[in-house]
Protein backbone atom coordinates (compact mmCIF):
# COMPACT_ATOMS: atom_id res chain seq x y z
CA UNK A 1 0.00 0.00 0.00
CA UNK A 2 1.05 3.56 -0.70
CA UNK A 3 1.93 5.53 2.42
CA UNK A 4 0.62 9.06 2.17
CA UNK A 5 2.53 11.63 4.28
CA UNK A 6 -0.49 13.05 6.08
CA UNK A 7 0.64 15.75 8.48
CA UNK A 8 4.35 15.09 7.85
CA UNK A 9 6.26 18.24 6.91
CA UNK A 10 9.78 16.90 7.38
CA UNK A 11 11.52 15.66 4.22
CA UNK A 12 13.80 13.22 6.04
CA UNK A 13 10.84 11.55 7.76
CA UNK A 14 8.90 11.18 4.51
CA UNK A 15 11.90 9.53 2.86
CA UNK A 16 12.94 7.32 5.80
CA UNK A 17 9.38 6.07 6.28
CA UNK A 18 9.05 5.35 2.55
CA UNK A 19 6.06 7.67 2.15
CA UNK A 20 4.96 8.95 -1.23
CA UNK A 21 6.96 12.01 -2.27
CA UNK A 22 6.16 14.04 -5.37
CA UNK A 23 9.60 14.91 -6.68
CA UNK A 24 10.32 18.65 -6.55
CA UNK A 25 14.07 18.31 -6.14
CA UNK A 26 14.95 19.66 -9.58
CA UNK A 27 13.53 23.00 -8.42
CA UNK A 28 15.51 22.72 -5.20
CA UNK A 29 18.74 22.22 -7.13
CA UNK A 30 18.04 25.11 -9.52
CA UNK A 31 17.17 27.59 -6.78
CA UNK A 32 20.08 26.55 -4.59
CA UNK A 33 22.58 26.98 -7.39
CA UNK A 34 21.13 29.89 -9.39
CA UNK A 35 20.01 32.22 -6.59
CA UNK A 36 21.13 33.28 -3.15
CA UNK A 37 18.23 35.18 -1.50
CA UNK A 38 14.81 33.71 -2.30
CA UNK A 39 11.29 34.54 -1.12
CA UNK A 40 8.20 32.40 -1.80
CA UNK A 41 4.60 33.22 -0.90
CA UNK A 42 2.00 30.43 -0.95
CA UNK A 43 -1.29 29.63 0.87
CA UNK A 44 -1.37 27.68 4.12
CA UNK A 45 -0.95 23.89 3.98
CA UNK A 46 0.46 24.07 0.48
CA UNK A 47 3.85 22.47 1.12
CA UNK A 48 6.01 25.45 2.11
CA UNK A 49 7.32 23.76 5.27
CA UNK A 50 8.13 20.54 3.41
CA UNK A 51 10.00 22.51 0.77
CA UNK A 52 11.98 24.35 3.46
CA UNK A 53 12.79 21.01 5.08
CA UNK A 54 13.96 19.69 1.70
CA UNK A 55 16.40 22.58 1.41
CA UNK A 56 17.60 21.74 4.94
CA UNK A 57 18.32 18.13 3.96
CA UNK A 58 20.00 19.12 0.71
CA UNK A 59 22.35 21.70 2.23
CA UNK A 60 23.09 19.33 5.14
CA UNK A 61 24.57 16.99 2.53
CA UNK A 62 22.18 14.11 3.26
CA UNK A 63 22.67 12.45 -0.10
CA UNK A 64 21.06 9.17 0.99
CA UNK A 65 17.65 10.85 1.35
CA UNK A 66 17.63 11.86 -2.32
CA UNK A 67 18.24 8.45 -3.85
CA UNK A 68 16.11 7.97 -6.96
CA UNK A 69 15.07 11.62 -7.14
CA UNK A 70 15.84 14.12 -9.90
CA UNK A 71 18.52 15.92 -7.90
CA UNK A 72 20.60 12.74 -7.61
CA UNK A 73 21.59 13.12 -11.28
CA UNK A 74 22.18 16.86 -10.99
CA UNK A 75 24.31 17.18 -7.85
CA UNK A 76 27.84 15.77 -7.90
CA UNK A 77 29.49 17.33 -4.85
CA UNK A 78 26.95 17.17 -1.97
CA UNK A 79 28.81 19.77 0.08
CA UNK A 80 27.63 19.98 3.69
CA UNK A 81 26.82 23.46 4.99
CA UNK A 82 25.76 24.59 8.47
CA UNK A 83 21.99 25.25 8.38
CA UNK A 84 19.97 27.62 10.56
CA UNK A 85 16.33 26.60 10.21
CA UNK A 86 13.78 28.94 11.82
CA UNK A 87 9.99 28.65 11.92
CA UNK A 88 7.68 31.37 13.23
CA UNK A 89 4.52 29.34 12.67
CA UNK A 90 3.73 29.17 16.39
CA UNK A 91 4.22 32.89 17.08
CA UNK A 92 0.53 33.72 16.95
CA UNK A 93 -0.27 35.18 20.37
CA UNK A 94 0.04 38.71 19.05
CA UNK A 95 2.68 39.98 21.49
CA UNK A 96 6.29 40.98 20.99
CA UNK A 97 7.25 38.98 24.09
CA UNK A 98 5.84 35.78 22.60
CA UNK A 99 7.73 36.41 19.36
CA UNK A 100 10.97 37.07 21.25
CA UNK A 101 10.55 33.89 23.29
CA UNK A 102 10.08 31.74 20.17
CA UNK A 103 13.03 33.27 18.31
CA UNK A 104 15.23 33.06 21.41
CA UNK A 105 14.41 29.38 21.88
CA UNK A 106 15.42 28.62 18.29
CA UNK A 107 18.59 30.65 18.56
CA UNK A 108 19.49 28.73 21.73
CA UNK A 109 18.93 25.42 19.90
CA UNK A 110 21.26 26.54 17.10
CA UNK A 111 23.91 27.72 19.58
CA UNK A 112 23.76 24.39 21.36
CA UNK A 113 23.97 22.44 18.09
CA UNK A 114 27.15 24.23 16.99
CA UNK A 115 28.66 24.67 20.45
CA UNK A 116 28.44 28.45 20.45
CA UNK A 117 28.50 30.43 23.71
CA UNK A 118 26.48 33.64 23.62
CA UNK A 119 26.19 36.59 25.98
CA UNK A 120 24.12 38.79 23.65
CA UNK A 121 20.41 39.29 24.36
CA UNK A 122 19.65 41.77 21.56
CA UNK A 123 18.15 39.80 18.63
CA UNK A 124 20.10 41.65 15.94
CA UNK A 125 23.46 41.25 17.65
CA UNK A 126 22.75 37.68 18.72
CA UNK A 127 21.79 36.54 15.21
CA UNK A 128 24.80 38.33 13.70
CA UNK A 129 27.18 36.81 16.24
CA UNK A 130 25.74 33.33 15.72
CA UNK A 131 26.28 33.35 11.95
CA UNK A 132 29.81 34.73 12.22
CA UNK A 133 30.79 32.29 14.96
CA UNK A 134 29.45 29.30 13.00
CA UNK A 135 31.35 30.48 9.92
CA UNK A 136 34.57 30.83 11.93
CA UNK A 137 34.08 27.42 13.54
CA UNK A 138 33.14 25.43 10.42
CA UNK A 139 34.94 27.47 7.75
CA UNK A 140 31.74 27.18 5.69
CA UNK A 141 29.09 29.66 4.67
CA UNK A 142 25.80 29.40 6.54
CA UNK A 143 22.37 28.55 5.07
CA UNK A 144 19.42 30.44 6.62
CA UNK A 145 15.90 29.06 6.20
CA UNK A 146 12.92 31.01 7.61
CA UNK A 147 9.52 29.33 7.41
CA UNK A 148 6.23 31.23 7.98
CA UNK A 149 8.08 34.51 8.41
CA UNK A 150 4.81 36.48 8.54
CA UNK A 151 2.83 34.41 11.07
CA UNK A 152 3.37 36.89 13.94
CA UNK A 153 2.14 39.81 11.83
CA UNK A 154 -0.92 38.09 10.41
CA UNK A 155 -2.28 37.68 13.92
CA UNK A 156 -2.34 41.47 14.38
CA UNK A 157 -2.88 42.53 10.76
CA UNK A 158 -6.12 44.31 11.62
CA UNK A 159 -4.52 46.23 14.51
CA UNK A 160 -2.21 48.95 13.14
CA UNK A 161 -0.56 49.72 16.47
CA UNK A 162 0.35 46.13 17.32
CA UNK A 163 1.26 45.44 13.69
CA UNK A 164 3.85 48.22 13.81
CA UNK A 165 5.33 46.83 17.04
CA UNK A 166 5.57 43.35 15.56
CA UNK A 167 7.05 44.62 12.33
CA UNK A 168 9.72 46.57 14.19
CA UNK A 169 10.71 43.54 16.24
CA UNK A 170 10.88 41.25 13.21
CA UNK A 171 12.90 43.83 11.33
CA UNK A 172 15.49 43.76 14.10
CA UNK A 173 15.78 39.98 13.61
CA UNK A 174 15.95 40.01 9.80
CA UNK A 175 18.06 43.15 9.40
CA UNK A 176 21.51 41.49 9.72
CA UNK A 177 21.00 39.37 6.59
CA UNK A 178 22.29 41.99 4.14
CA UNK A 179 25.48 42.74 6.10
CA UNK A 180 26.09 39.02 6.64
CA UNK A 181 26.30 38.36 2.89
CA UNK A 182 29.95 37.12 2.90
CA UNK A 183 29.06 34.54 5.55
CA UNK A 184 25.90 33.23 3.87
CA UNK A 185 25.54 30.52 1.23
CA UNK A 186 21.75 30.64 0.73
CA UNK A 187 18.70 32.33 2.28
CA UNK A 188 15.16 31.01 1.76
CA UNK A 189 12.11 32.74 3.27
CA UNK A 190 8.48 31.57 3.02
CA UNK A 191 5.14 32.90 4.17
CA UNK A 192 1.56 33.46 3.11
CA UNK A 193 1.62 37.18 2.48
CA UNK A 194 3.90 39.66 0.82
CA UNK A 195 5.01 42.38 3.19
CA UNK A 196 7.30 44.90 1.54
CA UNK A 197 11.03 44.36 1.73
CA UNK A 198 11.46 47.92 2.94
CA UNK A 199 9.31 47.41 6.03
CA UNK A 200 10.42 43.89 6.96
CA UNK A 201 13.77 42.99 5.46
CA UNK A 202 15.32 46.43 5.75
CA UNK A 203 18.27 46.68 3.35
CA UNK A 204 17.79 43.25 1.77
CA UNK A 205 17.06 44.69 -1.67
CA UNK A 206 18.51 41.68 -3.48
CA UNK A 207 15.78 39.30 -2.29
CA UNK A 208 14.33 37.46 -5.30
CA UNK A 209 10.56 37.08 -4.99
CA UNK A 210 9.73 34.00 -7.09
CA UNK A 211 6.09 33.82 -5.96
CA UNK A 212 4.73 34.77 -9.38
CA UNK A 213 7.53 33.47 -11.61
CA UNK A 214 6.05 31.10 -14.24
CA UNK A 215 9.00 28.72 -14.01
CA UNK A 216 8.35 28.13 -10.30
CA UNK A 217 4.55 28.06 -10.39
CA UNK A 218 4.56 24.31 -9.62
CA UNK A 219 7.23 24.48 -6.92
CA UNK A 220 4.57 23.41 -4.41
CA UNK A 221 1.21 21.82 -5.18
CA UNK A 222 0.67 19.01 -7.69
CA UNK A 223 0.44 19.38 -11.46
CA UNK A 224 -1.92 17.29 -13.57
CA UNK A 225 1.06 15.26 -14.78
CA UNK A 226 2.26 14.60 -11.23
CA UNK A 227 -1.23 13.60 -10.11
CA UNK A 228 -1.69 11.06 -12.89
CA UNK A 229 1.88 9.76 -12.53
CA UNK A 230 2.15 9.34 -8.75
CA UNK A 231 -1.42 8.77 -7.54
CA UNK A 232 -2.80 6.04 -9.79
CA UNK A 233 -3.60 3.69 -6.90
CA UNK A 234 -5.32 6.43 -4.92
CA UNK A 235 -7.35 7.61 -7.90
CA UNK A 236 -8.54 4.08 -8.52
CA UNK A 237 -9.49 3.80 -4.85
CA UNK A 238 -11.59 6.95 -5.13
CA UNK A 239 -13.24 5.61 -8.28
CA UNK A 240 -14.10 2.30 -6.62
CA UNK A 241 -15.33 3.87 -3.39
CA UNK A 242 -17.57 6.39 -5.15
CA UNK A 243 -18.84 4.15 -7.98
CA UNK A 244 -17.04 6.18 -10.62
CA UNK A 245 -14.89 5.28 -13.58
CA UNK A 246 -11.20 6.18 -13.38
CA UNK A 247 -11.78 9.10 -15.77
CA UNK A 248 -14.75 10.33 -13.76
CA UNK A 249 -12.69 10.23 -10.58
CA UNK A 250 -10.03 12.35 -12.28
CA UNK A 251 -12.67 14.87 -13.33
CA UNK A 252 -14.09 15.07 -9.81
CA UNK A 253 -10.61 15.64 -8.35
CA UNK A 254 -9.99 18.36 -10.90
CA UNK A 255 -13.23 20.23 -10.23
CA UNK A 256 -12.76 20.00 -6.45
CA UNK A 257 -9.05 20.62 -5.90
CA UNK A 258 -7.35 21.93 -9.09
CA UNK A 259 -7.23 25.42 -10.51
CA UNK A 260 -4.57 27.32 -8.55
CA UNK A 261 -2.55 29.59 -10.83
CA UNK A 262 0.43 31.36 -9.30
CA UNK A 263 1.42 33.04 -12.53
CA UNK A 264 -0.63 34.29 -15.45
CA UNK A 265 1.28 31.95 -17.78
CA UNK A 266 1.22 28.84 -15.60
CA UNK A 267 -0.77 25.63 -15.70
CA UNK A 268 -3.03 24.98 -12.75
CA UNK A 269 -1.89 23.03 -9.70
CA UNK A 270 -3.86 20.95 -7.20
CA UNK A 271 -4.12 21.67 -3.50
CA UNK A 272 -1.67 19.07 -2.06
CA UNK A 273 -3.35 18.85 1.35
CA UNK A 274 -6.76 17.98 -0.08
CA UNK A 275 -5.33 15.53 -2.60
CA UNK A 276 -3.41 13.60 0.05
CA UNK A 277 -6.45 13.45 2.31
CA UNK A 278 -8.68 12.29 -0.53
CA UNK A 279 -6.19 9.59 -1.50
CA UNK A 280 -5.92 8.34 2.06
CA UNK A 281 -9.67 8.11 2.66
CA UNK A 282 -10.87 7.38 -0.90
CA UNK A 283 -13.50 10.01 -0.11
CA UNK A 284 -14.13 13.43 -1.66
CA UNK A 285 -14.63 16.27 0.81
CA UNK A 286 -13.66 19.88 1.57
CA UNK A 287 -10.46 18.93 3.40
CA UNK A 288 -8.39 22.11 3.07
CA UNK A 289 -11.24 24.41 3.93
CA UNK A 290 -12.30 22.25 6.89
CA UNK A 291 -8.96 22.99 8.59
CA UNK A 292 -10.27 26.48 9.31
CA UNK A 293 -10.29 29.97 7.89
CA UNK A 294 -7.54 32.17 9.33
CA UNK A 295 -9.01 34.70 11.75
CA UNK A 296 -6.97 37.48 10.15
CA UNK A 297 -8.88 37.02 6.89
CA UNK A 298 -12.29 37.42 8.52
CA UNK A 299 -11.11 40.54 10.36
CA UNK A 300 -9.70 42.05 7.19
CA UNK A 301 -12.94 41.33 5.33
CA UNK A 302 -14.74 43.47 7.87
CA UNK A 303 -12.08 46.17 7.66
CA UNK A 304 -12.41 46.44 3.87
CA UNK A 305 -16.23 46.02 3.90
CA UNK A 306 -15.91 43.20 1.39
CA UNK A 307 -18.63 42.91 -1.26
CA UNK A 308 -18.94 39.15 -1.61
CA UNK A 309 -20.67 39.38 -4.99
CA UNK A 310 -17.69 41.11 -6.61
CA UNK A 311 -14.90 38.71 -5.64
CA UNK A 312 -15.31 36.09 -8.36
CA UNK A 313 -14.38 37.50 -11.76
CA UNK A 314 -12.97 40.72 -10.35
CA UNK A 315 -10.49 42.62 -12.50
CA UNK A 316 -7.65 44.48 -10.83
CA UNK A 317 -4.53 46.29 -12.06
CA UNK A 318 -1.21 44.63 -11.35
CA UNK A 319 -0.19 47.46 -9.01
CA UNK A 320 -3.19 46.71 -6.77
CA UNK A 321 -3.04 42.95 -7.07
CA UNK A 322 0.64 42.60 -6.18
CA UNK A 323 0.67 45.37 -3.58
CA UNK A 324 2.55 44.74 -0.31
CA UNK A 325 0.23 43.53 2.43
CA UNK A 326 0.49 46.66 4.53
CA UNK A 327 -0.38 48.85 1.51
CA UNK A 328 -3.44 46.93 0.32
CA UNK A 329 -6.49 49.00 -0.58
CA UNK A 330 -8.77 45.99 -1.05
CA UNK A 331 -9.11 42.45 0.26
CA UNK A 332 -8.23 40.86 -3.11
CA UNK A 333 -4.42 40.55 -2.71
CA UNK A 334 -4.88 38.91 0.68
CA UNK A 335 -7.57 36.59 -0.70
CA UNK A 336 -5.18 35.57 -3.48
CA UNK A 337 -2.17 35.03 -1.24
CA UNK A 338 -4.32 33.02 1.18
CA UNK A 339 -5.53 30.69 -1.59
CA UNK A 340 -9.20 31.71 -1.76
CA UNK A 341 -9.00 33.23 -5.23
CA UNK A 342 -6.51 32.69 -8.01
CA UNK A 343 -5.38 34.12 -11.34
CA UNK A 344 -7.83 33.35 -14.13
CA UNK A 345 -6.47 35.64 -16.83
CA UNK A 346 -4.15 38.56 -17.47
CA UNK A 347 -4.36 41.37 -20.02
CA UNK A 348 -0.84 42.60 -20.85
CA UNK A 349 -2.25 45.67 -22.60
CA UNK A 350 -3.90 47.07 -19.48
CA UNK A 351 -1.79 45.17 -16.92
CA UNK A 352 -4.97 43.85 -15.35
CA UNK A 353 -5.57 40.49 -13.71
CA UNK A 354 -8.86 38.62 -13.69
CA UNK A 355 -9.32 36.75 -10.41
CA UNK A 356 -11.72 34.02 -9.36
CA UNK A 357 -12.32 31.01 -7.16
CA UNK A 358 -9.91 28.18 -8.05
CA UNK A 359 -12.28 25.26 -7.54
CA UNK A 360 -15.47 23.93 -5.97
CA UNK A 361 -13.91 23.18 -2.60
CA UNK A 362 -12.92 26.81 -2.09
CA UNK A 363 -16.11 28.37 -3.44
CA UNK A 364 -18.49 26.21 -1.39
CA UNK A 365 -16.28 26.55 1.67
CA UNK A 366 -16.22 30.33 1.38
CA UNK A 367 -19.98 30.52 0.92
CA UNK A 368 -20.40 28.43 4.03
CA UNK A 369 -18.09 30.82 5.88
CA UNK A 370 -20.04 33.83 4.59
CA UNK A 371 -23.39 32.58 5.95
CA UNK A 372 -23.17 34.19 9.43
CA UNK A 373 -22.00 37.48 7.90
CA UNK A 374 -24.40 37.80 4.97
CA UNK A 375 -27.36 35.53 5.72
CA UNK A 376 -28.05 34.54 9.32
CA UNK A 377 -26.23 33.80 12.59
CA UNK A 378 -28.19 30.54 12.77
CA UNK A 379 -25.73 28.69 10.55
CA UNK A 380 -27.35 25.26 10.83
CA UNK A 381 -30.77 26.46 9.72
CA UNK A 382 -29.21 28.65 7.04
CA UNK A 383 -27.05 25.80 5.68
CA UNK A 384 -30.07 23.51 5.50
CA UNK A 385 -31.99 26.18 3.62
CA UNK A 386 -29.08 26.66 1.22
CA UNK A 387 -28.96 22.99 0.35
CA UNK A 388 -32.75 22.85 -0.06
CA UNK A 389 -32.57 25.77 -2.49
CA UNK A 390 -29.70 24.12 -4.39
CA UNK A 391 -31.66 20.89 -4.75
CA UNK A 392 -34.62 22.86 -6.12
CA UNK A 393 -32.38 24.42 -8.77
CA UNK A 394 -30.93 21.03 -9.66
CA UNK A 395 -34.52 19.95 -10.27
CA UNK A 396 -34.96 23.08 -12.42
CA UNK A 397 -37.70 24.34 -10.13
CA UNK A 398 -36.96 28.05 -9.66
CA UNK A 399 -40.32 28.71 -8.01
CA UNK A 400 -39.53 26.13 -5.35
CA UNK A 401 -36.09 27.64 -4.80
CA UNK A 402 -37.38 31.20 -4.41
CA UNK A 403 -40.25 30.08 -2.18
CA UNK A 404 -37.74 28.44 0.12
CA UNK A 405 -35.55 31.57 0.13
CA UNK A 406 -38.56 33.79 0.90
CA UNK A 407 -39.64 31.60 3.80
CA UNK A 408 -36.14 31.52 5.22
CA UNK A 409 -35.59 35.30 5.00
CA UNK A 410 -38.99 35.97 6.53
CA UNK A 411 -38.07 33.77 9.50
CA UNK A 412 -34.90 35.67 10.40
CA UNK A 413 -35.66 37.90 13.42
CA UNK A 414 -34.74 41.42 12.33
CA UNK A 415 -33.09 42.25 15.63
CA UNK A 416 -31.00 39.04 15.62
CA UNK A 417 -29.96 38.51 12.03
CA UNK A 418 -27.24 40.08 9.96
CA UNK A 419 -29.84 42.39 8.49
CA UNK A 420 -29.71 44.38 11.73
CA UNK A 421 -26.27 45.79 10.95
CA UNK A 422 -26.43 45.68 7.16
CA UNK A 423 -27.76 48.48 4.99
CA UNK A 424 -31.20 47.83 3.58
CA UNK A 425 -30.05 47.90 -0.01
CA UNK A 426 -30.50 45.96 -3.19
CA UNK A 427 -26.81 45.04 -3.05
CA UNK A 428 -27.14 43.49 0.39
CA UNK A 429 -30.09 41.35 -0.60
CA UNK A 430 -28.23 40.32 -3.77
CA UNK A 431 -25.30 39.19 -1.62
CA UNK A 432 -27.61 37.14 0.59
CA UNK A 433 -29.17 35.35 -2.38
CA UNK A 434 -25.79 34.86 -4.03
CA UNK A 435 -24.36 33.15 -0.94
CA UNK A 436 -27.38 30.87 -0.59
CA UNK A 437 -27.50 29.97 -4.28
CA UNK A 438 -23.75 29.32 -4.41
CA UNK A 439 -24.04 25.90 -2.85
CA UNK A 440 -24.56 24.89 -6.48
CA UNK A 441 -20.77 25.24 -6.62
CA UNK A 442 -19.31 26.73 -9.76
CA UNK A 443 -22.62 27.35 -11.49
CA UNK A 444 -23.67 30.54 -9.71
CA UNK A 445 -22.30 33.97 -10.57
CA UNK A 446 -23.04 37.51 -9.48
CA UNK A 447 -22.48 40.90 -11.06
CA UNK A 448 -21.74 39.24 -14.40
CA UNK A 449 -20.59 41.84 -16.91
CA UNK A 450 -22.51 42.18 -20.16
CA UNK A 451 -22.27 44.73 -22.95
CA UNK A 452 -24.71 47.09 -21.25
CA UNK A 453 -24.36 46.42 -17.54
CA UNK A 454 -24.13 43.67 -14.94
CA UNK A 455 -26.41 40.70 -14.38
CA UNK A 456 -27.32 40.58 -10.68
CA UNK A 457 -27.28 36.76 -10.46
CA UNK A 458 -26.68 34.09 -13.10
CA UNK A 459 -27.54 30.49 -12.22
CA UNK A 460 -26.61 27.64 -14.56
CA UNK A 461 -27.93 24.09 -14.31
CA UNK A 462 -27.46 21.23 -16.73
CA UNK A 463 -30.57 22.17 -18.71
CA UNK A 464 -31.24 25.82 -17.89
CA UNK A 465 -29.61 29.25 -17.62
CA UNK A 466 -31.40 31.58 -15.17
CA UNK A 467 -30.83 35.30 -15.70
CA UNK A 468 -31.97 37.17 -12.57
CA UNK A 469 -32.48 40.87 -11.95
CA UNK A 470 -33.26 42.09 -8.42
CA UNK A 471 -35.10 45.20 -7.29
CA UNK A 472 -35.81 46.52 -3.80
CA UNK A 473 -39.25 48.05 -3.29
CA UNK A 474 -39.63 48.07 -7.06
CA UNK A 475 -41.50 45.83 -9.47
CA UNK A 476 -40.81 42.47 -11.07
CA UNK A 477 -41.94 43.81 -14.45
CA UNK A 478 -39.33 46.54 -14.20
CA UNK A 479 -36.69 43.90 -13.44
CA UNK A 480 -37.70 41.76 -16.43
CA UNK A 481 -37.77 44.80 -18.69
CA UNK A 482 -34.19 45.63 -17.66
CA UNK A 483 -33.06 42.11 -18.62
CA UNK A 484 -34.54 42.67 -22.09
CA UNK A 485 -33.43 46.29 -22.55
CA UNK A 486 -29.83 45.55 -21.64
CA UNK A 487 -29.69 42.24 -23.49
CA UNK A 488 -28.49 40.26 -20.47
CA UNK A 489 -29.69 36.96 -21.95
CA UNK A 490 -28.26 37.42 -25.45
CA UNK A 491 -24.79 35.89 -24.73
CA UNK A 492 -26.48 32.62 -23.70
CA UNK A 493 -28.88 32.21 -26.64
CA UNK A 494 -26.45 29.98 -28.54
CA UNK A 495 -25.74 27.90 -25.44
CA UNK A 496 -28.31 25.24 -26.28
CA UNK A 497 -29.89 25.31 -22.83
CA UNK A 498 -33.26 26.83 -21.97
CA UNK A 499 -33.03 30.49 -20.95
CA UNK A 500 -35.25 31.64 -18.09
CA UNK A 501 -35.53 35.29 -17.07
CA UNK A 502 -36.43 35.97 -13.44
CA UNK A 503 -37.48 39.29 -11.95
CA UNK A 504 -37.31 39.47 -8.15
CA UNK A 505 -38.62 42.22 -5.86
CA UNK A 506 -37.43 42.55 -2.25
CA UNK A 507 -39.36 44.35 0.43
CA UNK A 508 -37.18 46.44 2.76
CA UNK A 509 -40.06 46.60 5.24
CA UNK A 510 -40.57 42.83 5.39
CA UNK A 511 -36.85 41.99 4.85
CA UNK A 512 -37.67 39.22 2.42
CA UNK A 513 -38.67 38.47 -1.17
CA UNK A 514 -42.07 40.04 -1.82
CA UNK A 515 -42.70 38.64 -5.28
CA UNK A 516 -41.05 37.25 -8.38
CA UNK A 517 -41.98 36.56 -11.98
CA UNK A 518 -40.53 33.92 -14.29
CA UNK A 519 -40.48 34.23 -18.07
CA UNK A 520 -38.99 31.62 -20.38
Amino acid sequence: MVRYPIGIQTFSEIRSRNCLYVDKTQYVYELANDMKYVFLSRPRRFGKSLLTSTFDAYFSGRKELFKGLAIEKLETEWTEYPVLHFSLATAKRGTVQDLDDIITMQLEDAESKYGIQQSETNLTKRFTRLVKDIYAKTNAQVVVLIDEYDAPMLTVLHDNERLEQMRTELQSFYSPLKDLDPYLRFVFITGITKFSQLSIFSQLNNLSNISMDPEYSALVGFTQEELERDFKEGIQGIADNNELTYSEALEKLKSLYDGYHFSYKSDGVYNPFSILQAMRTSHLDNYWFATGTPSFLVKMMKKFKTNVTQIDGSKVPATEFDAPTENMRSILPLFYQSGYITIKDYDPRSYRYTLGYPNEEVKVGLMDMFIPFFVSPDTIEASNACWYISEAFLDDDVDKALSAARSFFAGIPYQEGTLKDAPQSEGHFTAMLYVMFSFLNRYVYSQVRSGNGRIDILVETQKTVYVMELKMDGSVDEALQQIDDKGYAIPYEADGRRIVKVGINFSSKESTIKEWKVRA
